[in-house]
């Protein structure tokens, strides 16, 4: 069955016929969607159709696990929430395609190019099915019981697309592929923090358990958005360690040249920049949920060319 984006966004034909039309699909799709930052644009014009393809693999099948979520602000109102057993099944489907032989008859568009380019840039497979097996754990698993849950989490839903980052650039050096992972952790562990108030509209929790306990702070509280001492000294923790990771990573932009540093730099200050502004909002994102505007983004771009 074919699988849907459960989105607002308008739906984009899969009818793609040549490898160059489904990199122009996978260009638009990247293009439709709100994002902190542009998708492909600072990369040199031959690279992008890459980066689009990569991508909207991504954002696609986060969608079917996370778009439209029963319970969610987003979904109230409609009747074509996927159920739980229906976002793993379009899951499962997603990885069987990308798991098909190279130019497989009835792909969607998203495949054929991702196939495309996984041949020319000879990029690990693993890379693609870490990513899914985390938005699949995000359908069925809704608590966590320690930091080192998360960070497991983290390994595969936001170090894959650092590392994806760096090939699509040709670098291999996992000494720099280990330095993105911890920018890549730590912007993960700021759109966490940044989001407890949604992640609580999906019944999502991915303050880890233990740290909750050791601050008293109970799902009762959570759910009841109550923004006491104790939640503010929990998120504190949860934000300097969090800086604490982006720092071990920050080393990166250094050993980088051209766009590509200009881009990294440009991630790590946005995710820096999530935790000021939780900060300044005294930790309160049951009911807030900090964003990067457009002055922030020309700021942040501003600073990243200059340093």
């Amino acid at each position: 069955m074919p699988v849907e984006i459960m989105s607002d966004e308008p739906k984009i034909s899969p009818d793609a016929q040549t490898i160059a039309d489904a990199y122009d699909q996978c260009t638009k799709l990247a293009r439709a969607h709100y994002e902190n930052f542009p998708v492909g644009r600072l990369v040199p014009k031959e690279m992008q159709p890459h980066v689009h393809a990569v991508y909207a693999f991504a954002r696609y099948a986060d969608d079917l696990a996370d778009e439209g979520y029963a319970g969610s602000a987003k979904a109230e109102g409609k009747q074509d929430v996927m159920t739980p057993e229906q976002r793993l099944a379009a899951l499962d489907d997603w990885e069987r395609q990308l798991c098909s032989p190279r130019g497989t008859p009835g792909l969607h568009f998203i495949f054929i190019a991702v196939h495309e380019t996984i041949h020319q840039l000879n990029l690990p497979l693993s890379l693609f099915t870490d990513l899914l097996s985390a938005f699949k754990q995000d359908v069925v698993k809704r608590r966590y019981a320690d930091f080192p849950e998360v960070l497991d989490y983290c390994r595969r839903s936001a170090n894959p697309v650092g590392r994806l980052v760096l090939l699509l650039h040709g670098i291999r050096d996992e000494a720099l592929h280990q330095l993105a992972d911890h920018i890549c952790t730590g912007l993960q562990l700021a759109n966490f923090w940044q989001d407890v108030g949604v992640d609580l509209e999906k019944d999502r929790i991915y303050l880890p358990e233990n740290d909750r306990a050791q601050f008293a702070v109970t799902e009762e509280a959570l759910f009841a958005r109550r923004t006491d001492d104790n939640y503010r000294k929990l998120l504190a923790f949860q934000v300097a360690r969090t800086q604490e990771i982006f720092d071990q990573g920050a080393p990166l932009t250094k050993r980088l040249k051209g766009l590509l540093r200009v881009e990294i730099r440009l991630t790590w200050l946005g995710g820096t920049t999530i935790l000021r502004k939780i900060e300044a909002l005294k930790f309160d994102t049951l009911n807030h949920r900090p964003k990067i505007g457009k002055a922030d983004m020309a700021a942040l771009f501003l600073k990243a060319l200059i340093s």
